[in-house]
């Protein structure tokens, strides 16, 4: 199963996809004014990830329902069930099913208190049960409001502080948010700024456009390419879209949309103004029309509670993971590691950052909870970012012996000297101070002065110079040496 999902056409009339594993990692971010499109996007992202990932959807107008029929989803009715609210939301997190939370019969203090009800409840699950999700929040300002509300601040203040830990928290637990907005000024900035991904539709007010162009990396006079967007049109940037603004149009979805914009139709045909003065004076005694029937009433939450324990239906449920040799199992984990490691931003990162993002990353592909720890894994990534530096030219033995000596060196060298024992292994120059200072994660070329000096102390390295200004590194115990290389001027 791949991990890529269709969510249209590129301006070239190329498939326009979107990698879900990566977007389960990071956040997405949609905006555009009212009748963009922006329901028919997540509706064709719920509908092409359908049966791949666990969803959640927190629906304030009902236009979601629709799911349940095509795809299983269970439909919460907030007002019928508002007390087993947060028990519904761990079960459905214990047993990974999709469900769709209808808010429409509640009013806005309702609406707000009942989603920050399961949206904490979704965050606060055990840790066995961070299964990845995708939590799709539809006019999200409602509930992420960028000042004071209709509603009172108890529910704006509960509201807004569940959508912070979803977007800001939310990803060490398996929770990836997909918020949608009408205008990126409504919406609190903790809150968007959180979003590595965006898809930016259609809008005309200027504080939006500008906001939408910074989002996307675009020059200020670009700006106006958003009021130009037809509907259901966007423009998308971020990892699990593209590396660069692309224009995408929306694909054509499957479900019906409750919230889909009216048409015109023609009016009722009548004699005269008498005929339709008795329309409307009509005696009162009169039998009303018909009414429409009513739909089903909504299952009770005991009933739901009942159906999530028995998984019924479940299509939408993941299949088992799958039986991995241990073999299969490290090359996976070393491949999630590489992809790691070739961000040039790791090394600025906090290793606890870097591992929550590694064991969501797992949890993605199953591999099962015997993943590295912290350190483990920190050592890992050092090992391999100081590969990445010379790929070429090393032997493996000798770099698993460069290795070997590494981890008998304090923890906090270990990164200095596997980089500079690549580049002798590699016949390359040692790396200037900065470069080395950067590997670790620092701007200062004094750090790295101060390392090599640690590691010259303890007899790891000699440093000799060959020439004036120019410097070579011995590693003893591999008996190799750097080439030449200039030092840095003293600053």
């Amino acid at each position: 199963m791949g991990a890529d999902i269709d969510i249209g056409a590129t301006a070239a009339g190329a498939p326009a996809t979107l990698d879900l594993e990566e977007l389960l990692a990071t956040r997405l971010l949609v905006q555009g004014n009212s009748g963009s499109g922006k329901s028919h996007l997540l509706r064709r992202l719920l509908e092409q990830s359908a049966g791949r990932v666990q969803q959640i959807v927190i629906d304030p107008e009902g236009d979601y329902v629709s799911l349940a029929a095509r795809y299983g989803h269970i439909v919460l009715d907030a007002a019928e069930c508002a007390h087993e609210l947060a028990t519904i939301a761990a079960r459905a997190r214990q047993h990974r099913v999709s469900v769709v939370l209808n808010l429409e019969g509640l009013d806005v203090d309702g609406q707000l208190r009942a989603a920050s009800v399961f949206l904490n409840a979704l965050f606060e699950c055990e840790r066995d049960y961070w299964f990845p999700a995708l939590v799709v929040v539809d006019e999200a300002q409602l509930f992420a409001p960028a000042a004071a509300a209709d509603a009172s601040d108890d529910a704006r203040r509960a509201s807004l502080a569940a959508m912070t830990n979803l977007m800001c928290r939310g990803r060490k637990r398996g929770l990836a948010g997909v918020i949608a907005t009408q205008r990126l000024a409504k919406l609190a900035k903790n809150v968007a700024a959180e979003a590595s991904n965006f898809l930016m539709g259609r809008t005309f007010l200027d504080i939006d456009m500008a906001r939408a162009a910074d989002l996307l990396g675009m020059e200020r006079r670009q700006a106006e390419a958003f009021r130009d967007l037809q509907r259901g049109a966007f423009i998308g940037l971020g990892p699990a879209i593209a590396r660069r603004p692309l224009r995408i149009a929306v694909g054509a979805v499957e479900t019906a949309d409750r919230g889909a914009a009216p048409r015109l139709m023609p009016l009722p045909e009548a004699a005269g103004p008498e005929d339709l003065q008795d329309l409307l004076f009509a005696r009162m005694e009169e039998p009303a029309p018909p009414r429409r029937p009513r739909p089903p009433r909504a299952d009770s939450a005991q009933t739901i509670l009942e159906r999530i324990d028995r998984g019924a239906p479940a299509p939408f449920v993941a299949a088992p993971a799958p039986e991995l040799s241990d073999e299969e199992r490290e090359a996976a984990i070393e491949a999630i590691i590489a992809q790691m490691a070739a961000d040039a931003g790791a090394a600025f990162q906090p290793a606890a950052t870097l591992h929550r993002d590694f064991l969501v990353r797992c949890r993605i592909r199953r591999l099962g909870p015997h993943a590295p720890d912290v350190a483990a894994f920190a050592e890992r990534m050092t090992v391999e970012r100081a590969r990445r530096a010379y790929p070429d030219g090393v032997e493996a033995d000798e770099w698993m012996r460069a290795i070997d000596v590494a981890r008998r060196l304090p923890r906090d060298l270990l990164g200095v000297y596997l980089l500079i024992g690549r580049a002798a292994l590699a016949g390359e120059p040692c790396p200037m101070d900065d470069e080395i200072a950067r590997f670790f994660g620092s701007h200062s070329p004094g750090r790295a002065r101060r390392a090599l000096g640690q590691l010259e102390q303890i007899e790891a390295i000699v440093t000799r110079s060959d020439a004036p200004n120019r410097r070579v590194i011995a590693l003893p115990d591999l008996d190799r040496e750097t080439a030449l290389a200039r030092v840095e001027a003293e600053t």
